[in-house]
């Protein structure tokens, strides 16, 4: 983006805001045109504009952990495709998390550049996340799901019918595919319509300098916001339990804070299994951007000034940088806890940014012919739970953490879309940890199969272990899976519902802060009249003495 001298600061806030706005309306585009409940209803897409060389100038804020595919997917694109031979109207699709630049194959790319003067000067993308390649195995990549390394779908501004016949084939749902890839074209349509009246607002020079002009502030403002932590080194460790591996890992991060930079140091951790909890190191990179953005400035722009003053560490052929073949479908479990645990390194450093431990979270799917058409579904709902405490106030209830941060999807669109009946979508009494702040409470959803037998895989993290508070906040009590009666016991989160049977998952919730007995009693009393604490905690984890009527 060499050119023009930094404009104004005005006329420079003026164009990173419309860049943020760009981005934000292609993600309302995807959703609006989206097909699937995935889309449409959960909102687990984003968008990104990126400079010509694929550093990311503006993403929407609404997945932090699409991050990883969208800083990843341009640098491969110009790796494996030559600029000179890249044209106008050229659109690549991709989802490899090693040959494709992303973190997991369901979350499929749609990458295009935008010429000016005859060169690409940017690249315009969205993310969605695709219910797709389901009932497969996760020991390794190969078996989940249709790998894209990034190829064009579009050559000239022409569909490449044979590309998009290939991946069709091999999806479960093919229809919804379609359609959702019609959505994801249209979105980038949008956004290539409006970076073009932009340019022909302000021109390419100005823009351009502009854009650098952001990039640098961003920068100015990270650097600022670390040297506000003392210096020193900051460690962590905690168990991760994910109900898509049998084994309880131990996960550790060290941090080293020198004036207005921070070192990530990742290596030491387990090496990489044969379970879809893996990481690539692009995903690695999301889980730190996502926790030092908000403990160091959470109104930072996302762009990529805010990763130069960040360095990470990791050993190749480990949980947290896998190599391949390496299985990671489930990649949140473990990015979820590294965010827990870089909030728990530096809490002694922000205390008032950083928040206890969150949910394990919970994955619900299910799958299998609709009775009612005949055509094969996939019920996907990431559930959320409750999410730690802060030093300040209680943890958020019945949210998505962290680099998560999808909807749930409402009772009566699941009802209408799938042969299947919501019996039980409630809030879990004592799900929070304890604490002087106490952490949010999960929810449980349990599901009726109606007329057909489905494949289900319906897992958590801590269903096992609890997690643990901050400052002498206790941990949230361990999620709980529940086959209903006649359903065989589930097998790393996998089995198979009859017709007319149930299933249930309530996640764990989130850790407190602070000793119990420091809560606020009339915050607690009235816990107790809400159903949020049951009575029994109220007076053996917070000491209280008397009895508070339920309700009112």
């Amino acid at each position: 983006m060499a050119g023009a001298q930094p404009p104004d600061p005005i006329t420079t806030a003026v164009i990173g805001s419309a860049l943020g706005t760009i981005v934000e309306e292609m993600t309302r585009a995807l959703m609006r045109a989206g097909y699937s409940t995935s889309i449409k209803e959960r909102m687990d897409v984003s968008a990104a504009l990126m400079d010509e060389n694929g550093l990311i100038l503006a993403q929407a804020d609404l997945q932090p952990a699409h991050l990883g595919s969208l800083l990843g997917i341009t640098r491969r694109v110009l790796q494996t495709t030559g600029r000179h031979e890249i044209r106008p109207g050229d659109l690549f699709i991709g989802n490899d998390a090693y040959e494709g630049g992303g973190t997991h194959l369901n979350d499929i790319v749609f990458i295009e550049p935008v010429f000016e003067g005859g060169a690409i000067v940017a690249w315009l993308a969205n993310i969605a996340h695709h219910a797709d390649f389901v009932d497969r195995g996760h020991a390794h990549i190969f078996q989940e799901g249709l790998r894209i390394p990034p190829v064009r779908l579009y050559r000239g501004g022409v569909l490449d019918q044979d590309v998009l016949d290939l991946v069709l084939l091999n999806c479960q749902v093919p229809h919804e595919r379609l359609n959702d890839f019609r959505a994801q074209k249209a979105a980038n349509h949008t956004g290539m319509r409006r970076f073009a009246e932009l340019v022909a607002k302000y021109g390419w020079p100005l823009i351009a300098a502009a854009s650098r002009a952001v990039l640098d502030h961003t920068e100015r403002r990270t650097r600022a916001g670390i040297r506000r932590m003392p210096n020193g080194v900051y460690e962590a460790t905690g168990l991760l339990n994910s109900g898509r591996c049998s084994e309880i890992l131990e996960l550790r991060v060290r941090i080293e804070v020198s004036d207005e930079d921070i070192l990530m140091d990742f290596r030491g951790n387990p090496k990489q299994v044969r379970a879809p909890i893996n990481l690539t190191y692009m995903a690695l990179l999301v889980s730190v951007y996502f926790a030092l953005k908000v403990l160091v400035d959470p109104e930072v722009p996302a762009n990529a000034g805010f990763h130069r003053p960040i360095r990470v560490l990791a050993d190749p052929g480990t949980i947290v940088c896998a190599d391949p073949p390496g299985a990671v479908y489930s990649r949140t479990d473990t990015m979820e806890r590294l965010c827990d645990l870089i909030f728990t390194a530096l809490a002694p450093a922000v205390p008032a940014a950083a928040i206890a431990p969150c949910t394990g979270r919970g994955l619900l799917t299910i799958s299998g012919v609709d009775p009612r058409s005949g055509r094969y579904y996939v019920y996907n709902e990431a559930m959320g739970g409750g999410a730690g405490a802060h030093a300040d106030q209680d943890g958020a209830t019945a949210v998505q953490v962290h680099v998560a941060n999808s909807r749930n999807i409402p009772v009566e669109v699941v009802e209408f879309e799938y042969p299947l009946r919501v019996e039980c979508y409630e809030l879990v009494t004592d799900s929070g940890g304890a604490g002087a702040h106490r952490g949010g409470l999960s929810y449980r959803r349990r599901v009726r199969v109606l007329g057909h037998s489905a494949r289900a895989f319906v897992t958590g993290n801590d269903l096992a272990i609890t997690t643990w508070g901050i400052e002498g906040g206790l941990a949230a009590p361990s999620g709980r899976l529940t086959p209903g009666e006649g359903v065989a016991p589930f097998v790393l989160g996998r089995g198979v519902i009859g017709p007319g049977q149930t299933v249930e998952i309530a996640p764990s919730g989130g850790g407190g802060w602070g000793d119990p007995r420091r809560r606020d009693p009339a915050l607690l009393r009235r816990d107790v009249r809400e159903g949020k604490v049951s009575q029994r905690a109220a007076r053996e984890l917070y000491g209280l003495d008397d009895e508070v009527p339920a309700g009112g």
